[in-house]
């Protein structure tokens, strides 16, 4: 038991420093992955209310050819997942459904990528900044005890550098979080968007399906 508290307290000896450094390093690469997401997504965009207009415009007069080729002009996550679908529209409504299930999880892979680090940034830098801060006061009151209760300026040293490292966990987390939230609303909104394109593929084919029955 002595042993692992002399291990702990060396540990604490090495200061808080080490731990705001890993906070810089965790917000550099998550400042990264914001940039590289937000590219992504910008070159990824398009007016998908036009896009549903002219869809249902080719769909109305039966131009599955014409719809196909509107549909391979855009680079919408919204347009790839239908354009998926509308390559199997000669094997049926069912095979049509299967295929736009199956790009729409590839897509959100696609479009999820790298999140689940800004996710686990913000979730556990505030921790990991009060794991500094602790080590800060440890090292502080060791500093206090080896001069004797007398308030030095090593000692005033140690007490900012653990609180400093409680505020750069809430830096790093904040936007880490703020991005976070963004980028999964921004998901949902394509995919929602994508769900809706599909149905009315969808409903055009078993529209047909049905006309074709009688």
């Amino acid at each position: 038991m002595i042993d692992i508290q002399e291990r702990l307290t060396a540990f604490a000896m090495l200061g808080a420093t080490w731990v705001m450094w890993l906070l810089v390093l965790l917000s550099v690469i998550g400042v990264a992955i914001i940039f590289e997401r937000v590219y992504y997504f910008f070159a990824s965009r398009e007016d998908v209310r036009k896009l549903q207009e002219d869809l249902r415009l080719f769909l109305a007069k039966d131009d599955i050819a014409g719809a196909r080729e509107r549909l391979s002009q855009s680079e919408s996550f919204q347009a790839k997942i239908v354009y998926s679908g509308i390559e199997v529209v000669d094997d049926g409504s069912a095979a049509v459904e299967e295929r736009l299930a199956g790009a729409t999880s590839i897509a959100r892979t696609q479009m999820e990528r790298n999140l689940g680090f800004l996710g686990t940034v913000g979730n556990n830098a505030p921790f990991v900044g009060l794991l500094g801060t602790v080590i800060g006061v440890i090292k502080a009151f060791h500093v206090l005890d080896q001069a004797a209760g007398k308030v030095t300026s090593g000692l005033m040293t140690e007490v900012g550098e653990a609180l400093v490292a409680t505020a750069i966990g809430l830096l790093v987390a904040l936007p880490a979080v703020a991005f976070y939230n963004y980028f999964q609303r921004l998901i949902r909104y394509r995919l929602t968007w994508a769900d809706a394109l599909g149905r009315d593929l969808l409903a055009h084919l078993k529209g047909r399906e049905r006309r074709g029955n009688h």
